[in-house]
């Protein structure tokens, strides 16, 4: 039992002693209120650029359509993407968790799924249906223009592979 208690004080003590830096080196700036960051809807479009490579080595560069709709009083957003290839188009619904960095500017991370129009067929983000990531950035540049650009990861999203696709998104919108 008294080896519990110096334990528990041991690491009390190291606990007050690592947050203590912290604490007395708070100054009027940390009270500010945090940075608001973008909200309201958008539809977009723009540029999509795959980086990885198919089994015959084929990339693909396209374009994209992405819309955000803003859930009121909650930092998620529901958002929607097409990424547009040659002769097929992933189709993605999207939940992201929107954080803001600045003013107007947010940072988001999220999960879905990538539907693929015509399986076999290059996209940006792979030739077959699979589950997406994504993480991006968007600024409002003006009251109703939004400037986005974004990284998808689609999980086995090639036919004839296990292998990962990654695209690159960027474009700008219509905020609403």
């Amino acid at each position: 039992m008294k080896r519990s208690i110096k334990s528990i004080a041991a690491l009390s003590s190291l606990a007050v002693l690592a947050v203590a830096p912290v604490v007395f080196s708070a100054n009027s700036a940390s009270a500010l209120p945090l940075a608001r960051g973008m909200n309201g809807n958008y539809l977009g479009a723009g540029i999509s650029a795959g980086v990885t490579e198919d089994a015959s080595g084929d990339s693909t560069f396209g374009a994209n359509v992405q819309g955000r709709f803003d859930v009121p009083l909650a930092p998620v957003s529901v958002r929607g993407a097409a990424l547009f290839g040659d002769d097929s188009v992933a189709l993605m619904p999207i939940v992201t968790y929107d954080a803001a960095i600045a003013p107007n500017t947010n940072l988001y991370l999220g999960g879905g799924y990538s539907f693929v129009t015509n399986e076999g067929n290059s996209t940006p983000l792979g030739d077959k249906n699979a589950p997406v990531i994504t993480a991006g950035v968007e600024t409002a540049v003006l009251s109703n223009v939004v400037v986005y650009g974004d990284a998808k990861v689609g999980f086995d999203a090639y036919r004839n592979s296990n292998d990962a696709a990654v695209s690159l998104q960027l474009g700008a919108a219509y905020r609403f």
